[in-house]
């Protein structure tokens, strides 16, 4: 219960102060890039220090280009195993900022708190990732195509993602904590009508294992399917290249949405 505490009182101390603790720093980063913005005019005007200093002349002419590399052709990076991914420690961080708070450092502690909390978002993110059916459809997961994202603060931007091909055949499954696409949603469950254009209906309502859902199809994009999952989270599925709405309706019902739901603590 103690690091929950400590979570919580970092947390409501982090915004009480967030605006006096905001303007000092925001000063502080203007200053320095006005100094280095005036330091870097000054080399490039006066690089001796002198504003009267005249080109070079005679023999010396042109000397001062000789050791200038800005043409030599940098070779380009062949090599490198990249990063390795790996989450913020949720353990640490909390300990991090139940000291940083002790110490009144509160900048500190509200950066070990949101750590913390990307930590927690990236592991249930990867959790998700691995709940995920390994083909769908006949077609199979694409390891490389798998990310999940997060801006660390209460699960307000939380993305995971992967994709299913074979061929020219695609189906991609996000998994979203986002308010813009939650607000598009809603609109079209406000709506009391599905949309036609020429004799072709482009969407409509539809239920997902007992979720309600949009269904939508376009020629060049192929099918999209939203479900939201609570008051904040929905799935989106894509599909490119299905023959029908009930083959991408199939395709829809191999993922488990209660097991999705609840790992994400919607309700």
């Amino acid at each position: 219960m103690k690091p929950l505490k400590t979570f919580a009182l970092c947390t409501i101390a982090t915004f009480c102060l967030s605006a006096a603790q905001g303007q000092g720093i925001l000063k502080k980063i203007k200053n320095a890039a006005n100094n280095a913005a005036n330091n870097a005019a000054n080399s490039v005007i006066n690089p001796q220090g002198n504003n009267n200093q005249q080109p070079p002349q005679g023999n010396n002419a042109g000397t001062s280009g000789q050791n200038n590399t800005s043409g030599k052709n940098n070779p380009s990076n062949k090599g490198g195993q990249g990063l390795v991914t790996t989450p913020p420690n949720v353990n640490e961080n909390l300990s991090s900022a139940e000291t940083a708070f002790k110490n009144a450092s509160y900048s500190e502690a509200r950066y070990a708190v949101q750590q913390a909390m990307l930590g927690v978002e990236m592991e249930i993110g990867q959790k998700i990732l691995k709940s995920l059916p390994e083909s769908v459809a006949g077609l199979k997961k694409d390891e490389k195509a798998d990310q999940v994202t997060s801006t660390g603060w209460g699960w307000v931007g939380l993305t995971i993602h992967r994709e299913y091909e074979e061929g020219d055949k695609q189906f991609r499954v996000t998994i979203a904590n986002n308010n813009a696409w939650m607000q598009a949603i809603n609109l079209y469950f406000n709506s009391s009508y599905a949309q036609t254009t020429g004799g072709e209906q482009k969407w409509k309502q539809t239920k997902v294992k007992g979720y309600r859902a949009i269904i939508e199809f376009d020629e060049s994009s192929g099918y999209k399917l939203s479900v939201p999952l609570g008051q904040t989270s929905l799935i989106v599925y894509e599909g490119v290249n299905f023959a029908t709405e009930q083959e991408m309706m199939n395709a829809a019902n191999v993922i488990d949405i209660d097991g999705i739901k609840n790992q994400l603590g919607e309700k």
